[in-house]
């Protein structure tokens, strides 16, 4: 069972995530914009990040950025999950420094596979 904070503005999103991984019985944090994100990983320290891209404030790219560089959180998996899928976007995720990057909407089986293989599991 892993912490695993999920940081999108959609309430339908975040309610679908949750299920997925309550389902798997991990412990879900929710932050609402990359501020939040940046902030609940710092504070409460997550397992794991699940991260849209397009936010309000602080966009999931920008977060990623910040998240990967900073010393204090940058052993944090990211996995961006969002519904801009092109290629590009993808290769612009990682170079961020996600270590995943599902399209939305993302399988339980996608989800989950990418998970265990990040948290070593």
């Amino acid at each position: 069972m892993a912490l695993i904070l999920i940081a999108d503005d959609s309430p339908t999103e975040i309610y679908v995530l949750k299920k997925m991984l309550e389902k798997h019985n991990h412990q879900v944090l929710v932050a609402e914009d990359g501020e939040q994100a940046i902030e609940f990983a710092h504070n409460k320290r997550p397992n794991l990040i699940l991260m849209d891209v397009v936010m309000p404030k602080l966009n999931g790219f920008q977060a990623t950025r910040r998240l990967s560089k900073d010393p204090a959180t940058q052993a944090i998996p990211i996995i961006i999950v969002s519904s801009k899928n092109q290629e590009t976007d993808k290769l612009w995720g990682l170079r961020q420094g996600a270590k995943g990057y599902l399209g939305k909407p993302a399988t339980e089986e996608q989800l989950i596979s990418e998970i265990n293989k990040l948290l070593g599991h």
